[in-house]
């Protein structure tokens, strides 16, 4: 399931072009909580889900009610909404020095096991975006629930230009 793109373009703007992404209007926090905090050149974002624009919530028990491939997709959907909320933050995507560590939680039934291959949808992305500089450490683990019984819940950690 490695769906790494390389890309010809030299910027992360330029980049989504060819993928034909539109970054939507970073999601709104559900809880008592901010989208990031910066801390130096650290950039620590907060859980983002597979949330459409138009404010739709993929939901589903992943290898229940949702399958792996569907899943991945919802994990580029949620690696679409870091994206919108690093760009609301940052103001620039092309400030981003690297992608650190990703943090992947998938509500899955308990005898699932592809995690990893879920969470891909989202390193996949942040590779295509961002070329070795989206290359990361990452964890990607399986929970009886997630809020609002999302399929999939990703936060990050990005190393930012001045």
């Amino acid at each position: 399931m490695n769906r790494v793109q390389y890309l010809t373009a030299s910027n992360p703007y330029e980049r989504l072009k060819e993928l034909g992404i539109a970054l939507p209007k970073a999601p709104n926090p559900i809880a008592n909580f901010v989208t990031h905090v910066q801390e130096g050149n650290l950039l620590f974002l907060s859980g983002q889900g597979p949330q459409e624009a138009n404010g739709y919530l993929h939901t589903g028990k992943v290898g229940l009610d949702v399958g792996a491939e569907e899943a991945y997709e919802h994990a580029k959907l949620t690696g679409i909404n870091l994206l919108a909320v690093m760009q609301d933050a940052l103001g620039d995507l092309s400030r981003v020095k690297r992608v650190v560590k990703l943090l992947g939680m998938v509500n899955a039934a308990p005898d699932f096991g592809e995690h990893p291959k879920v969470i891909n949808g989202c390193s996949d992305l942040m590779m295509a975006v961002f070329g070795e500089a989206g290359r990361h450490a990452r964890s990607a683990v399986g929970f009886g629930s997630l809020p609002n019984n999302i399929t999939v819940e990703i936060e990050a950690i990005v190393a930012i230009e001045g």
